[in-house]
Formats: C-alpha cells, sequence, structure tokens
C-alpha cells in the first residue's frame, strides 16, 4: 500500500540547511587535505571544488592556475590535479609526456600522501569535533543500573521475551554499562542473548533470528526504553478539556479507565486508544490521596499537559572535561566510531540479518538524521560522525575513491611496477560505474521506504 505522508516544508529546510552546511565542511576540509600536500609537492591544482559542476557552476574565480568554485550537485567535490586520472577521465592529457608539475611526475610516496590527505584530515577532523564537543557540553548518558524503574517494551521487545519493569543487565554476558547503547550493542556483537533482572531473579533471555534486522528498520528506536512515572508538570490550557476534575502539577497517573498505568510510555501508548474521546484517570495526589479527572482527548489523543521529564526520576551521569581532558578523549570517541563503523560494514558481508537493503541510504536517510530545530550540540555530534564516516568510506580500496588510488600507489611502491594509464583509465571508470549504482540504489531504496512506510 502506498502511503503519501504530509510534508513539513520548514523541518525539511531546517534538515536540509544543516546537512548542506555539514557537507560543505566535510568536503572543504576533505579536498584541502589534497589540495595542500598537492601545492607542497609543486603540483598544480586545477580545479577547487565544493560540489559538482556538470554542465555549469553556481560561481567560479580563477586565482593562479586554480579555478574555485562551487558547483550545483551537493553530493561532495573535487580537487583536479594535473596528471592524475580521476573524474574528469581527461585522456587527451594523459596523451602527452608527463611534465614536472603533474601527480603522474612525482615520486609514489609523494602521490601517496596526497592521496590519503583528505581522509587524515576527516580522521583528524573527527577527533578533534568530539574533543570539542565534550569539552562544551561534556558527555551525559543513563548507566545502565540507574534505570531502577526498569524498562518499557514495545511489541518488538515483548516478542523477545522482554517484559516491562524488566532491568536490563548485560548483552551477550558483558556488562551493559550505557543504557543508551543496548540497541547498538545487540547489533554490533550479534547478540545471542540479553540478561535481565526480573522479580529479583537474573535471567538470560535469548535473543531470536531476525531482532538485529528488525532493530536496523527501526532507524535507531530503541528496543527498549528506561521507565519513568507519567507525573504531570504543568497544564497546557489551550489543549486540555477537563470534564470534571481538573489534573494539578504533581499528580502522578496511576490508571487510565481502570487499566493499570507503571509509566509515562505505558500511557502515552494507551490513550492512542482513545482519540476524541472521553477518558478517566485516576491521579495519585500529595504521595498519598487518589482522586479521579476526566478529560476528553484532542484528534493526537493530547490530554493537554507536560509530563516531569526523565532526569527527574532517573540519576543521569555527566562527565565533564578540561580542554586538555577532552582532546585524548576525543580521539577515543572518534576511534569507537571508528570500530563501529567497521564492524557495521563486516556485518553487510557476514551476517544473515543484516541486508544492504535496509541498512543503505542516501543523502535524504542522512538529511533526516540532524534535529527537526538547529540545535548546535547535535548538529557537531552529526557532523563529527560524518567526518568518520566519510573517512572510512573514502578509504575503502575503490577505483575512483582515495583509497583505490592508495591500493594502485603502495602495488607500485612494492613492486616497483606502476599500473598502466590505460589500467587506471579503466579502473576508474569501473569505479564510477559501481559508485553512481550505488548512490542510484540508496536513493530508490530512500524513496521506496517513503512511498511504503518501510
Amino acid at each position: 500500500m502506498i502511503t503519501l505522508l504530509a510534508i513539513d516544508w520548514a523541518v525539511v529546510g531546517i534538515k536540509a540547511g544543516q546537512l548542506i552546511l555539514c557537507l560543505s565542511i566535510l568536503v572543504i576540509l576533505h579536498e584541502m587535505g589534497h589540495f595542500l600536500p598537492a601545492k607542497w609537492f609543486k603540483c598544480r591544482v586545477e580545479k577547487f571544488y565544493l560540489f559538482f559542476d556538470p554542465w555549469f557552476s553556481i560561481v567560479k574565480k580563477k586565482i593562479g592556475d586554480t579555478v574555485y568554485g562551487i558547483g550545483w550537485l551537493p553530493l561532495g567535490g573535487y580537487v583536479k590535479i594535473s596528471g592524475m586520472i580521476d573524474e574528469s577521465m581527461d585522456k587527451e592529457t594523459m596523451k602527452l609526456p608527463p611534465q614536472p608539475w603533474e601527480f603522474r611526475s612525482k615520486k609514489p610516496w609523494q602521490r601517496l600522501i596526497i592521496m590519503i590527505g583528505g581522509v587524515t584530515v576527516n580522521l583528524i577532523l573527527g577527533f578533534f569535533l568530539f574533543a570539542m564537543i565534550l569539552w562544551v557540553w561534556g558527555e551525559e548518558y543513563l548507566p545502565a543500573k540507574n534505570a531502577v524503574y526498569g524498562v518499557y517494551v514495545d511489541s518488538l521487545g515483548k516478542s523477545i521475551g522482554l517484559k516491562d519493569g524488566d532491568k536490563i543487565l548485560a548483552v551477550n554476558g558483558k556488562e551493559l554499562v550505557n543504557f543508551g547503547q543496548l540497541s547498538t550493542d545487540i547489533i554490533l556483537n550479534e547478540a545471542k542473548t540479553i540478561g535481565v533482572e526480573r522479580n529479583g531473579q537474573s535471567l538470560d533471555i535469548p535473543v531470536p533470528e531476525g531482532t538485529i534486522s528488525k532493530l536496523l528498520k527501526r532507524k535507531g528506536d530503541p528496543l527498549a526504553y528506561p521507565r519513568f512515572p507519567a507525573v504531570v508538570d504543568s497544564i497546557n490550557t489551550k489543549v486540555a478539556k477537563f470534564t470534571s476534575g481538573a489534573l494539578q502539577k504533581g499528580d502522578q497517573i496511576i490508571a487510565l479507565n481502570g487499566q493499570p498505568i507503571t509509566s509515562f510510555y505505558e500511557f502515552s501508548d494507551v490513550k492512542k486508544n482513545y482519540k476524541n474521546k472521553e477518558i478517566a484517570l485516576t491521579i495519585l495526589r500529595n504521595t498519598s490521596d487518589t482522586a479521579e479527572v476526566k478529560v476528553k482527548l484532542a484528534e493526537d489523543a493530547s490530554v493537554g499537559f507536560y509530563p516531569r521529564t526523565p532526569d527527574k526520576f532517573l540519576k543521569f551521569e555527566v562527565k565533564k572535561y578540561t580542554f586538555f581532558e577532552s582532546l585524548p578523549a576525543g580521539v577515543v570517541k572518534g576511534w569507537e566510531t571508528l570500530v563501529m563503523n567497521v564492524q557495521n560494514f563486516k556485518l553487510l558481508f557476514t551476517s544473515k540479518e543484516v541486508k544492504a537493503s535496509e541498512s543503505l541510504g542516501s543523502f535524504l536517510t542522512i538529511g533526516n538524521m540532524f534535529d527537526a530545530k538547529w540545535d548546535w550540540e547535535r548538529f557537531w555530534r552529526m557532523t563529527a560522525l560524518l567526518s568518520i564516516v566519510l573517512a572510512f568510506m573514502n578509504i575503502l580500496p575503490i577505483p575512483a575513491l582515495d583509497g583505490g588510488h592508495v591500493l594502485f600507489t603502495l602495488y607500485e611502491m612494492i613492486t616497483g611496477r606502476k599500473p598502466s594509464d590505460k589500467f587506471m583509465e579503466y579502473a576508474q571508470m569501473a569505479g564510477m560505474i559501481l559508485l553512481l549504482g550505488v548512490m542510484a540504489y540508496a536513493l530508490g531504496l530512500d524513496f521506496w521506504r517513503y512511498l511504503f512506510k518501510h
């Protein structure tokens, strides 16, 4: 069934703006990583472009030997170095004798430094951004042991045997330290068991085959949520339609139409069944008194109050860093992110449950990962993450990527034999076809998911 969703263009604009700014930063610095060593080794750089410019450019200006410009296709960027087989496929120049200022005239170790420059810059940028994030905002997380009310699970959690109120202890026998890492640990470790405490007893819940695939389809939605009581913080008088009594600040909802309510998440799910209907809420007031309030729900099932947030009930930990402490911590955070990406990539080839059709996404998927409001902390976290991802993807030994050029250069340095220009042309063409095919496939998957709500 095809379902067309309403589009909030304001949200689209904010996310698109963040994505374009993020890509601009990453692309400019990545290409600068090629540009600077090329200049140091006296190569002629013909073009330096943010985004691609097939047929025309948005803006361009020639300074010295180099044309600097902005293309109209925001899928990356490039520097065109004289005498290098790249996206331009400039075959005519390659037929001429090598010139001293050309890339192909430089020593293999010099060409290697030029080619790994972009990846090096992206790694350093990722490490630096993570360090600055830790310095400015610190690191907030919920220790699993502090989820004292246990977890709330939806249909997927229940299908594998978890129950509301379970306290998550371990994944695959290893203690779960950060509650927010639960789903990630299950996916990356291809977990077979989840250790829980239930009614005072420790149990190992087996993870059924197919769970990892289902988790990946959730696009970041967790397997379980830390429970906390449904307590009123303030009333939204524009929405609330009380027909008998009224909610007050500090009221705890303990039942809805006689059905016991143990957490805010449970309350949120149960009330969805009563849109535009009157419901009776049993509340605990002043810690000991009970009362009943009747209210008519809105079309979206809103009651008309703002709840107290999880941090009012659960002890989150925030680790603060000095500037000098943040630098090594940023490297550790960046390295962990790189290792996670390598593990994710490995799962595409080794796991029965991880499928490219469910894991791949285009710039539409990436853009949707940004916040619907402009949040600088979230923006820089995404930029740091994507910088590490870009470094990893670019170093893959695929022709047309930096890693392909590095592979051929290392082959030349080890064997003393340089691949022919004709071979390099064919390899570059094959790599470009492969990459364009993957990009088209990923874009198609995103449209398919949108149309069919996958």
